[in-house]
């Protein structure tokens, strides 16, 4: 059970019901009626977990996309990859802890890794600049990538970032445009692409890494231009307006599907990949397996047309008629 610190407002219920059953759990020699009021409180737990989260609002579904005891990167690497050798540089100017990247084996699959790491104690945090990666972080996400094209490995990207570094050295060092050469670089990697968003895919810092045969979110992850605060601050210039905001983006993972933006949303267990990290492992070892089993064998030349072609008619906008107004708007693709 998560600490008091952790809860999040609308898990309220739940934590109080759960307290209940921990209070009948802890009673010795439970009487027949007991025993039934425990069973009846352990469904009841469970229904609620479920309506509570098949319901949640755009905002809510960033608190749990952020949520401190959600799983990262480095429990996916421990959790869903067999084996995994890190390597660090991008042999210009350091290592980036906001992305780790190493050769991995996932069942039969040799795999090169790529994940954003936002670090759970305060020490962590601080080394991998709570996921915002500078520009040697996705220079050494490059360098690896064409590891994997050199040897023929299909290429997994795990996604969680609030964006990319926005101090000034990022800046001097050339952010935006190693951002713009990593996604460059992607389109065009002649071996399979899989990207997964496991917590918050934001902004630039998450495209950076983002493009794929295969993307994919899990459910309460959330993926859009920028954060809900960022976009409060620039169309409300007041960071009150986040939840608005959140709900303008479209990011939460039933929205992402209905715009075309991504392939698949994995299902997280019943209250949030936070509480139950081995369940929420399993089911994306379980995704990641059928995806590579698709793509792995793919001629290229037809992998790298359906990852471009995918691109291209990604998205929905509206189009205005030319000429003078006349009320109407066509939707196209």
């Amino acid at each position: 059970m998560a600490s008091a610190l952790n809860r999040l407002a609308f898990e309220k219920p739940i934590y109080e019901l759960e307290e209940k059953v921990a209070e009948l759990e802890a009673t010795a020699n439970k009487t027949a009626q007991q025993q039934d009021e425990l069973r009846r409180l352990r469904r009841d737990v469970s229904d609620l977990k479920k309506k509570i989260f098949a319901n949640l609002d755009s905002w809510q579904t960033v608190e749990v996309a952020r949520h401190p005891d959600r799983p990262m990167t480095t429990d996916y690497l421990s959790l869903v990859f067999d084996e995994f050798v890190e390597l660090h540089g991008d042999k210009t100017f350091g290592d980036d802890q906001a992305i780790r990247t190493g050769f991995a084996k996932l069942g039969q699959y040799k795999v090169l890794f790529v994940g954003q790491q936002k670090g759970k104690t305060l020490k962590e945090r601080n080394a991998c600049h709570f996921g915002c990666a500078h520009p040697e972080g996705y220079r050494k996400a490059m360098s690896k990538m064409r590891l994997a094209a050199k040897y023929g490995l299909p290429v997994v990207c795990l996604i969680d970032t609030p964006g990319a570094y926005p101090g000034v050295g990022a800046e001097e060092r050339g952010i935006s445009l190693a951002i713009a050469e990593s996604m460059f670089l992607m389109s065009q990697l002649p071996t399979p692409i899989i990207c997964v968003v496991i917590g918050e895919g934001s902004s630039g810092g998450a495209l950076g890494i983002g493009v794929g045969d295969k993307i994919a979110v899990l459910e309460h992850s959330y993926y859009a231009v920028i954060g809900p605060e960022g976009c409060a601050g620039i169309l409300w210039k007041s960071g009150e307006f986040k939840k608005e905001a959140a709900k303008a983006l479209k990011l939460t993972s039933r929205d992402l599907q209905k715009l075309g933006v991504i392939d698949d949303v994995i299902e997280e267990p019943v209250g949030g990949a936070h509480r139950d990290h081995h369940q929420m492992a399993l089911r994306l070892k379980i995704y990641l397996l059928r995806a590579l089993r698709e793509l792995v064998g793919q001629p290229t030349d037809k992998l790298l047309a359906a990852r471009y072609e995918k691109f291209r008619r990604m998205g929905v906008f509206l189009e205005q008629a030319s000429g003078p107004s006349n009320g109407h708007s066509s939707a196209a693709k």
